[in-house]
């Protein structure tokens, strides 16, 4: 099995588009496709699925047995994430900043702490009609920390010879936990100011994790700008170029075939598979 992930620095800049593709292309090696992007799951719109299943997704956060506290205070002192305050006769807990290490259950003195779920979100479990399937994590409204919820979806990255991930925007938490432990990052960008900057950072981050990437350059014009400096200060690879076309934009807000629209993406995107493939097999990855 092999895990692709496809990132960007930034939203907008294609990376759910070629995630789609990606996903359309394998379609007949029955691929999973992991919607990892949680607060904003959008794939699904692209890719005609029926819903099977929807799976509620917790984590845990202290509980207070006042039986036993006696409000010594320890428990917010051995906080990181200021998620517990002690007041007068009580302990409030404000579970948004938990981040569920369960040190203040381990070192309360009177074991007064046992561990409860709090509900985080749900994940979708579909058969795509094309072949495959899509699991899309849902973040409920108003959750801030959402790597729990990604870990929950990428566990169902199993008993598929290919695992296509599209991945959070950015560069923090959430996008690392996406990537962390895939065989291959793609990196969306766009040949402009913003997307060297983005690109920078996201470089540094599948550095860090030390995971091949190569580039795909989307709205590509002809000249790949200040992209150019980057991609050599790295010797990266560009696996694709997807030209820029008002048309395909349309179609795919659309919902449209987008190989029908711009006929050479299919050879865009094979190439692009070939090379995925390629390093693979030098690493000896089965795929």
């Amino acid at each position: 099995m092999v895990k692709i992930a496809v990132a960007s620095g930034k939203g907008g800049t294609g990376k759910t588009f070629l995630a789609m593709c990606l996903a359309q292309k394998l379609a007949e090696v029955d691929p999973i496709v992991l919607d990892t992007d949680v607060e904003e799951p959008n794939i699904g719109l692209f890719l005609q699925h029926n819903i099977v299943q929807t799976k509620n997704v917790s984590r845990p956060v202290p509980g207070i047995d006042y039986d036993k506290c006696t409000l010594c205070g320890e428990c917010a002192e051995v906080c990181n994430f200021n998620a517990l305050a002690v007041l007068a006769d009580e302990i409030t807990l404000f579970p948004e900043l938990c981040h569920s290490c369960g040190a203040c259950s381990y070192l309360c003195p009177e074991n007064a702490i046992n561990e409860i779920d709090y509900y985080i979100g749900s994940i979708e479990i579909a058969k795509l009609v094309h072949g495959g399937q899509i699991f899309t994590g849902r973040l409920k409204i108003g959750e801030a920390y959402s790597p729990p919820l990604i870990n929950a979806v990428k566990d169902y990255a199993t008993n598929a010879s290919v695992v296509i991930m599209d991945c959070p925007p950015g560069t923090t938490c959430p996008m690392i936990e996406a990537i962390r432990g895939v065989d291959f990052c793609i990196l969306a960008v766009e040949p402009t100011p913003f997307g060297l900057h983005d690109l920078n950072l996201a470089l540094e981050a599948v550095h860090m994790l030390k995971i091949p990437c190569g580039l795909v350059i989307n709205k590509w014009d002809g000249d790949e700008g200040v992209i150019k400096e980057l991609k050599e200060k790295y010797n990266l690879p560009v696996l694709g170029k997807i030209p820029f076309s008002v048309e395909l934009a349309s179609a795919y807000a659309k919902g449209e075939d987008v190989f029908t629209i711009l006929p050479e993406l299919q050879e865009i995107i094979e190439s692009l598979l070939d090379q995925v493939r390629s390093e693979c097999r030098e690493r000896n990855i089965s795929y």
